[in-house]
């Protein structure tokens, strides 16, 4: 089994997994929790750089008894022109798993289809299946639940965007997104949220995606790749700033969601950032505890 799209999951496994998120952040520090992973490893390719991936990654596998190993695009062939079918062949001689952090989501289904153990996708262009449950995780915990919630999604349309909206659909979620013209959610991401059953409504309004929401989600408005649009997505997004106003039209018990890197004072202003509806520091850990939920269960 590969974990390439959050939709790889049905709502049933996602429970599954988000209990046993749950079950091991109560027992981090009880030395009985076991170490399921013991003398097993997962090659960790990492084409763009990262903070909470990595380090959530390698500490995971380190509590569950096993071995991640950071590959740059500079540690191996593939950045001399080895094919990524070849790469994916010979890891799966060495390692147990392999996850992967690149550029194009391409990449990663290729690594799937050559690999003879599981891949997981840790972020690519189109979708970021980790960072959603995470996010999931901690919708639970401050609300107990997941169908019904109302999750307005503010600003560029991308990857996590996009692994939302899918989540959304499998789980009972509205989901409201809120873009400028032409920066809005993959189109195909769209259609099949639709065949699952949950449509997503998106808007150029954030007033609007806002109201009476009981999640407001938001990202960076220049994603690493889009550096050479900075100043244009810039200008286009300044209407799409989550800040106290626009909070203000969320529901009373609202929380806010970011996953991290912030460009402070840009997507997100610092009052709300460290304000009492934030719960992006208890998302930020999450990413931990629902990695290693996902690994037990792909690597056991």
């Amino acid at each position: 089994m590969n974990l390439i799209s959050i939709a790889d999951l049905t709502p049933e496994e996602i429970l599954e997994v988000l209990d046993r998120a749950d079950e091991m952040k109560a027992r981090r520090n009880d030395p009985s929790r076991g170490e399921v992973l013991a003398a097993k490893s997962i090659a960790a390719i990492f084409e763009k750089p990262s903070t909470r991936t990595r380090v959530s990654l390698e500490v995971a596998m380190t509590e569950l008894g096993g071995h991640a190993l950071y590959l740059s695009s500079d540690d191996l062939q593939l950045g001399r022109g080895e094919t990524v079918a070849d790469t994916a062949r010979v890891l799966s001689r060495y390692v147990h798993a392999i996850a992967a952090r690149v550029y194009h989501h391409a990449t990663v289904e290729e690594l799937a289809r050559y690999a003879a153990v599981p891949v997981i996708n840790l972020l690519s262009d189109l979708e970021h299946p980790c960072q959603i449950l995470a996010d999931m995780m901690t919708m639970r915990e401050r609300f107990g639940r997941l169908e019904g919630l109302k999750v307005a999604w503010v600003g560029d349309g991308n990857n996590v965007c996009n692994s939302t909206i899918l989540a959304a659909a499998l789980m009972g979620m509205e989901m409201v997104v809120a873009s400028p013209p032409g920066f809005g959610p993959n189109g195909k991401i769209l259609d099949q949220a639709d065949r699952l059953g949950g449509g997503t409504v998106v808007v150029t309004d954030p007033v609007k995606a806002v109201c009476g929401a009981d999640v407001v989600e938001t990202d960076t408005w220049v994603s690493m790749g889009d550096e050479a649009e900075a100043d244009r997505r810039k200008v286009a997004f300044q209407r799409y700033q989550v800040n106290s106003d626009l909070i203000r039209h969320a529901a009373d018990e609202a929380i806010v969601l970011h996953c991290l890197p912030a460009h402070r004072g840009c997507e997100i202003t610092d009052d709300v950032m460290d304000g009492p509806r934030s719960a992006i520091l208890d998302q930020s850990e999450n990413r931990l505890h629902s990695v290693k939920a996902v690994l037990e269960r792909l690597m056991v």
